[in-house]
């Protein structure tokens, strides 16, 4: 081959080949989930790339991807309570990066902003709430404390990143502080037994008081309607008569008064014939 045309052909190589890189790095992706700060010369665009295809300046220009998708992190945390006890807590962080801060973030936060941003002011807002509450509160208060932590982390980093969050996973104590705990929360129930077992004692005597004076008032009533109507005892004796003449039974020889009387009953008219035996006859006495 002539010189002259292999230069032309290694010319016409390297063309093609920086049209290829050139028309690489002139476009770029960003991919669902996330969008893109352009930097041209170490100038950073103002405003966030969406995802999906673009071009942008080669050679002088490059896309730098921010996950704004939903995040879950691991975050360890130690902290004291009011009564000076140390706690170890393990949470677990869920957070998102808004659109509207992924320049800003770029540009005023190094590295993760998890690591450089949320975290710092996570455990920060978790020391504070415990510093006021006791290490038997914390555990107690599982839910407040988490409650309180994400409202302070919140109110900390200002809507930059958006924690939607904070999970308590694990919470620590000393040994000795732990079997405190437990024996104090045993002698608390045992105390609420004794509270349970007095009040049923006393309701039960209150219950037999007010029947007691239920009773009394009854016999009292009682008494009175048959001081005022003598003739109410002969109506319920003859309401419970069954029609028998009564036999009445000395307990004593006769004549002389002593000794218990029995009224009995007297057979039904013909009973006794029928049954083969005399009909009897009234005592005196």
């Amino acid at each position: 081959m002539h010189p002259s045309s292999l230069g032309k052909l290694i010319g016409s190589v390297i063309f093609i080949l920086a049209l290829v890189i050139a028309a690489s790095q002139a476009t770029y992706v960003i991919q669902p989930g996330t969008r893109g700060v352009l930097v041209t010369l170490g100038k950073v665009s103002p405003d966030a790339l969406p995802e999906g295809f673009g071009t942008k300046a080669p050679f002088i220009s490059h896309v730098q991807p921010v996950l704004v998708r939903q995040q879950t992190r691991t975050l360890p945390a130690e902290c004291y309570s009011s009564d000076l006890q140390q706690v170890n807590m393990q949470l677990k962080v869920l957070y998102r990066i808004p659109e509207a801060s992924v320049v800003r973030i770029y540009q005023d936060y190094a590295g993760e902003p998890f690591d450089s941003l949320v975290a710092p002011r996570v455990q920060e807002a978790l020391k504070e709430v415990t510093a006021l509450q006791s290490a038997e509160q914390i555990v107690k208060r599982r839910e407040e404390i988490k409650t309180r932590t994400l409202a302070a982390a919140r109110e900390k980093i200002d809507g930059l990143i958006i924690v939607e969050d904070i999970v308590l996973e694990n919470i620590n104590l000393s040994r000795e502080l732990e079997t405190a705990i437990e024996a104090k929360m045993v002698q608390e129930q045992e105390a609420a037994k004794a509270r349970f077992t007095q009040q049923k004692a006393q309701i039960e005597a209150e219950t037999a008081i007010i029947r007691a004076r239920g009773e009394a008032e009854a016999i009292r009533i009682r008494g009175e309607a048959l001081r005022d109507t003598p003739g109410l005892i002969q109506l319920q004796i003859v309401e419970k008569w069954d029609g028998r003449s009564p036999l009445v039974v000395g307990g004593g020889a006769a004549g002389d008064g002593s000794g218990a009387n029995f009224i009995l009953p007297l057979a039904q008219p013909g009973a006794g014939a029928a049954a083969g035996s005399p009909s009897p006859t009234p005592a005196r006495r």
